[in-house]
């Protein structure tokens, strides 16, 4: 079998207009970096094989399902520790994004390489789906949540107070500002410096009172409005646009979801009985 050297670097925006933040999906048989060190928080999922990092004076090992935390400035390499190679997903995230919901400074891990199969999971999707479609409001809604998640679970940062007053009345004023700006939503941030919040208060309010990030929830808001076009007869590529997605395979994605089924499967069973 030939090498397999493989890296796609993708970006996100945190929010329509908001800074970007970079995903890397790699696969390395022999490659390996020089020594380093980024700016940002480096956050890690090693998908398969087993990677090997010189990192604070010593030799680290990740195989499958492990978070690899990287702080700013940290010198550190990565290549493979084993025959078959490895390969990980990353995000290269500003430290403010860590410190949001926490109390006592930047966060620090004192343990680069972590345990936690349920974020892993977490993070891994979040990293594919982003990679797919970049969508804004999505990628400001999960991957600030999750890297807040992240510094609560694993680092020396307190978590900052849990509950947010008024959380209904707030989700409802997030939930009228999606609704009424469907084609383009604003950011959540701008959305929390109007309400007096944070961007982690607002998506926690959001979350206790709607049961869901406020990306899905804008996303079954447009499916429900794309229902209605395609019964119309509207093809679905244009009820997409017409909606906010970003394309079709977009709204498909969202489509099945919250409906069993592609739009253009409901839209020819609906003209079927028609």
């Amino acid at each position: 079998m030939g090498v397999r050297e493989q890296a796609r670097w993708s970006r996100a925006y945190l929010g329509p207009g908001g800074p970007p933040l970079d995903l890397l999906t790699a696969r390395f048989d022999r490659h390996v970096y020089a020594p380093h060190a980024h700016e940002e928080y480096t956050v890690g999922v090693t998908v398969g094989g087993l990677e090997v990092i010189a990192y604070r004076g010593g030799r680290i090992h990740s195989g499958p399902g492990s978070i690899v935390v990287l702080e700013p400035g940290e010198m550190h390499t990565g290549g493979p520790a084993a025959p078959e190679g490895y390969a990980y997903r990353a995000l290269y995230a500003e430290p403010a994004l860590l410190a949001d919901g926490t109390r006592g400074g930047l966060p620090h891990f004192r343990e680069p390489v972590l345990d936690d199969p349920e974020l892993a999971r977490a993070l891994r999707a979040a990293h594919t789906d982003l990679s797919r479609t970049p969508d804004p409001l999505e990628a400001e809604s999960r991957l600030p949540w999750l890297l807040t998640a992240l510094a609560h679970r694993h680092s020396t940062a307190r978590a900052a107070a849990g509950t947010v007053p008024g959380a209904a009345r707030i989700a409802h004023a997030v939930r009228d500002r999606l609704a009424d700006e469907l084609l383009t939503p604003p950011s959540l941030a701008a959305l929390a410096t109007d309400l007096g919040l944070s961007r982690y208060q607002l998506l926690r309010a959001f979350r206790t009172a709607m049961g869901i990030p406020p990306y899905a929830w804008l996303a079954q808001y447009r499916v429900t409005r794309a229902r209605g076009l395609l019964e119309a007869g509207m093809r679905p590529a244009e009820a997409a646009a017409a909606v906010g997605f970003a394309d079709q395979a977009h709204l498909t994605r969202w489509f099945r979801r919250v409906v069993g089924v592609t739009p253009a499967a409901y839209r020819n069973s609906v003209q079927d009985r028609g």
